[in-house]
């Protein structure tokens, strides 16, 4: 079964609307694989921004939302806020979600049943910290984070999964191609056995940590890398040639 290439460019706290104007207009004219599915992952208070300057062909997300449509939460944005906006995903339990926010397993559960729920695409994340890879319970980690996912999703079309290894975010390091490989392979196994076989073929499952340019071809050959969840380079002229790595 063909996965559609599927490529998120996550800004986390960065840029203007000088700058992201300027990022905007150079993926806008930027000649890009049209069998890849791109979304850009803008700050909240610029997504209504992002979403009507960026040509349609490209998506959008939210980098984060609450778990309820609206309240007494202050700080916070409803999925229903970001679907006002004209956005259709959402990134949910990024590592700096977790590790700098506290965000439990199951809170990012919640929030995904709730995204979902609201008619949002949901970006999942989930990864190892170095500590943990180190000692061997790599696997033990991302599947027990993907349950508590899978047992908040009813429908898996909705759903792109990203594997992170924390150790790679921002570092430089990049897991190795057979690295990547080797979790996305076992992930699919894990959709395999306990969610179903249909699941486990059709669901993409992206690499983030550190990608870019020189790194997302070979990464791109990888049977079980469906594409990729971007950082620091998703706001570079590079961008395009991370989006064209299958090309």
């Amino acid at each position: 079964m063909s996965r559609k290439f599927f490529v998120g460019g996550n800004w986390k706290m960065n840029g203007d609307k000088k700058s992201l104007g300027e990022l905007i207009q150079t993926l806008n004219s930027g000649k890009v694989d049209p069998n890849v599915e791109v979304v850009c992952g803008a700050p909240s208070i610029y997504l209504d921004f992002a979403r009507s300057k960026l040509d349609a062909k490209f998506g959008v997300a939210a980098q984060n939302c609450y778990k309820v449509p609206k309240g007494a939460f202050t700080g916070e944005i409803s999925p229903a806020m970001i679907k006002d906006c004209g956005v259709n995903w959402v990134i949910l339990g990024h590592s700096e979600r977790r590790h700098v926010f506290g965000e439990s397993d199951e809170l990012i559960g919640q929030k995904t049943a709730h995204a979902l729920e609201s008619g949002l695409g949901v970006i999942a994340c989930i990864g190892e910290k170095l500590d943990e890879r180190e000692g061997g319970i790599t696997e033990k980690v991302v599947f027990a984070q993907t349950k508590v996912i899978a047992d908040n999703v009813k429908d898996w079309s909705k759903v792109v999964l990203a594997y992170e290894p924390v150790w790679a975010i921002g570092t430089g390091k990049t897991a190795s191609p057979q690295q990547a490989q080797e979790v996305h392979e076992k992930l699919r196994e894990w959709l395999k056995t306990n969610v179903s076989e249909a699941v486990a073929n059709s669901v993409r499952i992206i690499y983030g940590g550190s990608v870019t340019g020189g790194t997302c071809k070979e990464l791109a050959s990888q049977k079980d890398v469906d594409g990729f969840l971007v950082g620091g380079a998703s706001l570079k002229p590079e961008f395009i040639d991370i989006i064209n790595a299958k090309a």
